[in-house]
């Protein structure tokens, strides 16, 4: 039973806020869901230049400082360099490498933001000359040699590139690539999503084709914000008319023709990327058996296959993890990356990276970094780096 109180309680109790508050009902309340990601033109360290080449010109982004190595980029369908790469190259973890390297966004014709409708009697290049254009990109820009990092479509291009100049491509990084032909399942899905393009526009069944070939299954249930962001994004910046014609040129692709020698003394003349090549996919993504069938067709020896969990579209979903598997890449190929005095927690905690026994001396050849940051043999103990012979033989996730 409560005991009545002094007069002074009384008062002060009299006084308190609680006696003065009264139901307030909320009406009117609108759900928003905020864009966290931008996908238009924010970065004034970026410059645009049209290169001209045999087959058309294209626009190539330019971030970062033209003296340093290069890193060369090419974005997937239904996206350019700012949809499919502004957002990773700005993520906290990749700011220093632009200390390091200069990108060069290469962008498909008629693909970049803000693109007129291209002509009629255009006739769009197959995908061997598009990577033929890189050679303009590259004789335009003075550069020797470069490090490709490509998505899907575009890192089919890169592919193509690196195979008939081996010499000008110094290692890849290839996300989502696939290797094959067009099967038949795919080519009637993406002939039927031109036709539409080109007759009615950005239509539902191609716009969730569109979804599903970057993020996968289940994406709402992830991250719905980001899933808004896009689809506003291929809704209202997309010229679907030359997206059709850049799915038409992606459908009739041909085969890589890339084979691994398994004869160790035969295996610098086999018809395979020479260079080293780091092979990532999401687990969720539709296309981790494309990327294991390129896996299957590399060098061992300078090859490695990454899948990441949780994700489809690794940069947005996990930029991270791939951010700090980039970097240690390459740390491998002897470029003075910094890295942080611990490595990544996505990595540590949660996941492993993947790379051949003969890559291990590689990662530690790079001299020039801070003592903090030396690669010691405690150091790499502590990380959670397997090393495996065959990356095909076992799968592992991040």
């Amino acid at each position: 039973m409560p005991t009545a109180g002094t007069p002074e309680e009384t008062a002060l109790l009299g006084k308190m806020p609680s006696d003065s508050m009264d139901d307030i009902e909320l009406k009117k309340i609108d759900l928003q869901f905020p864009a966290v990601r931008s996908m238009s033109r924010d970065d004034s360290a970026v410059s645009e230049e049209r290169v001209e080449t045999a087959r058309g010109s294209v626009l190539v982004a330019v971030q970062g400082d033209r003296a340093k190595p290069a890193i060369l980029t090419y974005h997937d369908l239904g996206l350019n360099y700012i949809s499919s790469f502004q957002a990773f190259f700005n993520y906290i973890d990749m700011r220093a490498l632009l200390d390091n390297f200069c990108v060069y966004h290469v962008n498909a014709p008629g693909q970049e933001e803000g693109a007129v409708p291209l002509p009629d009697d255009f006739e769009y290049p197959t995908m061997d000359e598009l990577s033929e254009q890189l050679m303009f990109v590259l004789s335009h820009f003075g550069l020797r040699h470069v490090i490709g990092l490509g998505v899907g479509a575009g890192g089919n291009i890169l592919a193509r590139f690196a195979l008939a100049n081996p010499e000008k491509v110094e290692a890849l990084c290839l996300i989502n690539v696939v290797s094959t032909q067009a099967g038949w399942i795919e080519w009637g899905y993406q002939k039927m999503n031109a036709r539409y393009l080109r007759s009615k526009g950005m239509t539902q069944g191609v716009l969730d084709y569109l979804m599903w070939h970057h993020f996968g299954r289940g994406t709402e249930e992830r991250n719905h914000d980001l899933v808004q962001v896009y689809r506003n994004y291929f809704e209202r910046q997309v010229n679907p008319s030359n997206l059709a014609l850049f799915i038409d040129s992606y459908v009739r692709r041909t085969d890589l023709k890339l084979t691994r020698e398994l004869e160790p003394n035969r295996r610098k003349e086999s018809a395979t990327l020479q260079m080293p090549v780091m092979n990532i996919t999401g687990s969720l993504s539709p296309h981790v058996d494309d990327t294991v069938t390129l896996n299957g067709r590399l060098d061992p020896t300078n090859s490695s296959w990454m899948k990441i969990s949780d994700c489809g579209m690794v940069l947005e979903e996990q930029p991270g993890k791939v951010a700090e598997a980039f970097r240690l890449f390459l740390q491998g190929q002897g470029y003075a990356v910094k890295l942080s005095r611990k490595l990544s927690s996505s990595l540590s905690a949660e996941g492993m990276i993947k790379v051949p026994t003969a890559r291990l001396f590689d990662f530690t050849r790079s001299a020039s970094l801070d003592d903090s940051d030396l690669l010691s043999h405690a150091h790499w103990s502590n990380a959670s780096i397997h090393i495996t012979e065959n990356p095909i033989s076992e799968a592992v996730a991040c």
